[in-house]
């Protein structure tokens, strides 16, 4: 598994390793480096997205190594402290107990829907019941890509007119899934902006719902955040996370972006724990986040 895995950040990650960090293959195999050597090796670290703190992290420990011993392993190091970041909060493993109800939620244009679909999927494969809610009633094609997703993975999807209320198709949803013993509930909810209240607030209102038929409902939600905008939008996830009582970080498109770095950045900053990344279009491309074959995958590509 955990080889597969490797293989999978490999193959996901080849475009921050083609456009960025190939070059840091001739410095993390050097043990003395002089200053401008070390100066380049931060300036590429940066490039990927590793993030200020963190990169600063590293090179405190780099020089106070070099300076007591006269040399040093680059990149033994550098593997050690993205380990100790990612680590710090591991996500819970996706474990059903009765009905287990998770929520989708992000800006537009994220893959909350693909993500969802594969996630359907997953589960699915798994030997789990599954069903699916199409919450977000704002875009007819959404509505469409899910029941699509729900045929491809063998699930049922429950759905709407366009307009309806999202909180209505989230009750049936729950109470349908209660009824008949189904593990998980995923639903899906339109993107939206943390500074539009009134769509905040309808999170707020599909939760309510929620908890008419499951009391502790929703047991996951799954805040959908897209690699390839690097930390350009980690101040809007920040707030979006804090007005929805996100629990866990979905991190989509890490194939497509050239700052695979970032997963660093989000984590320290949002202090959430990373569920899933998707590394790809497939169906199996969204797997579970493993610290230690995203940094071999980072750094053994």
């Amino acid at each position: 598994m955990l080889g597969s895995l490797f293989d999978k950040f490999k193959q996901g990650l080849r475009r921050t390793q083609d456009l960025v960090l190939a070059p840091l293959g001739r410095l993390l195999g050097l043990r003395r480096l002089d200053e401008d050597q070390l100066q380049e090796l931060e300036d590429l670290l940066l490039q990927a997205d590793l993030g200020v703190h963190g990169v600063d992290r590293l090179m405190a420990r780099l020089r106070a190594e070099l300076k007591a011993s006269g040399e040093v392993d680059p990149k033994a190091v550098l593997k050690d402290e993205l380990l100790q970041i990612l680590r710090q909060r591991p996500a819970k493993p996706f474990q059903a107990s009765g009905t287990q109800v998770v929520l989708l939620v992000g800006v537009n244009g994220v893959g909350k829907t693909t993500t969802l679909g594969k996630l359907a999927a997953h589960l699915k494969a798994r030997g789990e019941g599954v069903l699916v809610v199409a919450g977000d009633t704002f875009r007819a094609a959404a509505i469409d890509q899910l029941e699509r997703w729900g045929e491809r993975a063998g699930v049922p999807v429950i759905r709407n007119q366009m307009g309806g209320d999202p909180a209505a198709i989230a009750f049936d949803g729950a109470t349908s899934a209660k009824a008949k013993g189904t593990s998980w509930v995923l639903i899906d909810t339109a993107g939206r902006l943390h500074t539009k209240d009134h769509l905040m607030k309808e999170l707020d209102k599909i939760r309510r719902s929620l908890q008419k038929v499951i009391p502790d409902a929703p047991h996951r939600v799954l805040l959908v955040l897209d690699a390839t905008t690097g930390q350009n939008g980690l101040q809007q996830a920040e707030a979006f996370t804090q007005a929805a009582g996100v629990t866990d970080l979905v991190l989509t498109k890490l194939d497509g972006s050239a700052k695979g770095g970032v997963v660093v950045p989000i984590l320290e900053r949002l202090k959430l724990p990373i569920a899933f990344v998707g590394v790809g279009e497939g169906v199996d491309d969204l797997i579970p986040f493993d610290p230690g074959a995203f940094v071999d995958g980072l750094l053994d590509g």
